[in-house]
């Protein structure tokens, strides 16, 4: 199998970058993206040029630390799967490939495919912690949860915080990421204490960080290796409505 890759290089984030095309041959269709990018370097580093850089760690599909952008598509032309689990067979013999860093003004370009997602680290800082007992475990039944929110709850767990919501939204929103992260946490009895805070803090770091508006057009869930539903957005939105309306009246109430 041959392709073309036609990949973004660029020395740092100060520095101005470019695409660069790269023959590739005698590819094994049954390799994954990574795999394939992994025999472009060996030859670049044996006619002693710079290797592409790119993130990975776990390659199963379960860090989101691989992403790119694979012909204007986050993770690349699949659904429902990261770059790591991208198989040279999804393109044709002889393709020309465009590989990309996520673009968006919340994940600055560190180098060639790598970006730095760490503005995701603190909205989640900014969430805090639950003040659940911590200790010996609990009974199993000592706190009952229905079936349907833990069901809820663990889809929203599923978010594994790769970017991919934020390079397809046109606006770099990042609610969906927000919105699985917080709401994995308030729809948990474990949750509810902080619920208000929790949901008013992630929302502002989302803010400050840059991240821009939702403007529902579900570019994010569709672009979801995880795929994480939109109606968790809906709910991040009553949920800030609500815990907007008390802090207004807990403020005039003092």
């Amino acid at each position: 199998m041959k392709v073309t890759l036609r990949v973004w290089r660029q020395k740092d984030g100060n520095s101005e970058g470019n695409f660069e095309e790269y023959q590739t041959e005698g590819l094994n269709p049954n390799m994954s993206f990574l795999e394939m990018l992994d025999v472009v370097n060996e030859d670049l580093t044996l006619k002693g040029e710079d290797p592409i850089a790119f993130a990975h760690d776990c390659r199963e599909g379960i860090c989101g630390t691989c992403s790119c952008m694979i012909d204007g598509k986050p993770h690349g032309p699949e659904n429902g799967i990261t770059t790591c689990q991208t198989y040279m067979r999804s393109f044709k013999d002889g393709d020309l490939i465009t590989v990309e860093p996520f673009r968006a003004s919340g994940f600055p370009v560190q180098k060639d495919l790598i970006t730095d997602r760490s503005a995701f680290d603190t909205i989640m800082q900014s969430g805090g912690f639950i003040t659940a007992r911590a200790g010996s475990c609990e009974d199993a039944n000592a706190l009952p949860i229905g079936k349907e929110v833990a069901d809820l709850a663990m889809d929203a767990a599923a978010c594994i915080g790769c970017g991919a919501c934020v390079a397809a939204c046109k606006n770099s929103s990042a609610m969906l990421f927000v919105s699985a992260k917080a709401g994995q946490l308030n729809l948990l009895p474990q949750g509810q204490p902080e619920k208000d805070k929790r949901v008013l803090n992630m929302v502002a770091t989302m803010d400050e960080a840059g991240f821009g508006n939702c403007t529902n057009q579900y570019e994010c869930s569709a672009a979801c290796p995880k795929l994480i539903s939109e109606e968790f957005i809906s709910k991040l939105n009553r949920d800030y409505v609500s815990a907007s309306v008390k802090k207004l009246f807990k403020a005039k109430s003092l």
